[in-house]
């Protein structure tokens, strides 16, 4: 079990939602293209590796079933997180209410975000997954400041969400090497729901956010360096087996 990956998932989560106290001004291009990239990232990590890596077991006709659950998983988590796992901030007008739905619904994302980190051997995951809940974290602290939500109550909930990632790799390490008793079999229909979530947020950082689906060339710089930077994890992974 390597802790350095426990730390980078959760500090990058952390001070992705601390920093809401330290940005003075608008920021949202940034973030707009640190959404690209991982957003790519997560795209190409998913075809070249978690996929193939699914259905390389011997349940490989049910794969395709469980990365639709895992599809229909997300589009249904969104109808709570209205969408903050892909960094989008909203105005909300229940000026003193605490936005449940939302925290619930993207902690249990980020918690099957860090279950493929188990079978990650090149860390070609761990560093998209933990740019990716930087946007996120900002959005949801963001999201707590303008519910008028305390500073201090809004670290502990920025602490909740970056701790997720972490729990979801333990409890994947857990189910992977058979720590729970007979639960190792169920571990790449798992990877398939996730495989699903992934897709999906992927899918949707990648289109939804261009007006007129037009893509600016920075943003189009940020896709393909993305892309790119998968691509070398897997060839120098190819090379290195």
């Amino acid at each position: 079990m390597e802790i350095w990956k426990f730390l980078v998932l959760f500090f990058c989560a952390f001070l992705g939602g601390l920093s809401i106290f330290l940005v003075k001004n608008d920021k949202s291009q940034l973030l707009k293209l640190i959404l690209s990239f991982s957003g790519a990232y997560l795209f190409a990590i998913t075809v070249l590796h978690l996929i193939p890596d699914a259905y390389s077991g011997t349940d490989k006709r049910e794969i395709g079933i469980f990365i639709l659950i895992g599809f229909l998983l997300q589009v249904f988590l969104e109808q709570f997180s209205e969408g903050v796992e892909h960094g989008h901030i909203h105005k909300h007008h229940h000026s003193h209410a605490f936005p449940w739905g939302i925290m619930a619904s993207l902690c249990l994302h980020a918690f099957l975000e860090g279950m493929p980190l188990a079978k990650d051997q090149n860390n070609e995951l761990i560093f998209g997954i933990s740019l990716h809940h930087i946007p996120a974290a900002f959005a949801l602290a963001s999201i707590l400041v303008q519910n008028h939500i305390k500073a201090n109550k809004v670290i502990f909930y920025i602490i909740i969400f970056a701790v997720m990632a972490p729990a979801g790799y333990y409890f994947s390490l857990s189910l992977s090497n058979g720590s729970i008793t007979g639960m190792e079999q169920y571990f790449n229909k798992v990877m398939g729901i996730v495989i699903g979530i992934f897709l999906h947020i992927s899918t949707t950082i990648l289109f939804e956010s261009s007006a007129d689906h037009k893509i600016n060339k920075r943003k189009m710089l940020a896709v393909l360096l993305g892309i790119g930077v998968a691509l070398i994890g897997f060839y120098a992974a190819g090379h290195s087996h």
